[in-house]
């Protein structure tokens, strides 16, 4: 997925909230939108380069998105509106394996009382073995800590309930799977972060003993670009 606006570079100084930062950009502080509520602590660090994207709305307050920082030499995508786009444009260009057959690609389906990421349908002629419907979950991972990805970064209720979501799918016929959308390079592996949010590990555990499936695919991540790269181990 190429990043088709205006890309800069400036050093973070701090975040005084969810949605907003403050960096140093030609000499002078500037507030920006941040398009991430997750802690990211570990990548905004005071100091730290950021990739801030130019904003062309008329009306907005803000005239940059903080889309991006450096981990030492590492670049991570911390853009939560960027896993559903880099995954779409996988699934259309058949680079997920198990899902390449599933050839209707459709954007935010509702199941029960949840909405998922994606729902993939699939002409039974095609794979007979396959479940002619699929609901995908995507999650954006921005933590890291020697080469293990974890996720999430700070609690999340909604993500539990929708890896619960998907086993009731699952129950009832369809094809489920929740996708870690790793936004950085050189991970070795994936696992939940127990430490951060337990009930979230333990809705994936149950997730996977109940059929879910679960990947894990890190990204190659440039300044104005990032895009699917290859699957890792997930270890629960």
């Amino acid at each position: 997925m190429i990043i088709d606006k205006k890309i800069v570079k400036g050093r973070f100084l701090n975040r005084p909230n969810r949605f907003q930062a403050y960096v140093e950009l030609d000499g002078e502080s500037l507030m920006v939108a941040v398009p991430n509520t997750g802690r990211c602590r570990e990548i905004l660090i005071p100091g730290t380069e950021v990739l801030l994207r130019e904003g062309t709305t008329p009306t907005r307050k803000t005239p940059y998105d903080l889309i991006g920082g450096y981990k030492g030499d590492m670049l991570i995508n911390i853009d939560s509106q960027v896993p559903n786009k880099v995954v779409e444009e996988a699934l259309l260009l058949k680079r997920i394996k198990p899902l390449r057959d599933y050839n209707i690609v459709l954007r935010e389906k509702f199941f029960n009382s949840s909405r998922f990421d994606f729902k993939l349908q699939i002409e039974p002629y095609i794979n007979k073995e396959l479940p002619e419907e699929y609901f995908l979950e995507v999650k954006g991972v921005t933590l890291e800590e020697q080469r293990l990805a974890m996720f999430p970064d700070a609690p999340t209720i909604r993500g539990a309930r929708h890896l619960k979501e998907l086993v009731e799918a699952k129950e009832q016929g369809y094809g489920a799977g929740v996708l870690f959308l790793i936004q950085m390079e050189r991970v070795e592996s994936f696992s939940p972060h127990d430490e951060r949010d337990p009930l979230f590990g333990e809705a994936l555990r149950y997730a996977k003993t109940h059929g879910v499936d679960i990947y894990a695919y890190n990204s190659i991540v440039t300044e104005n670009s990032i895009t699917l790269d290859k699957e890792i181990p997930v270890i629960l």
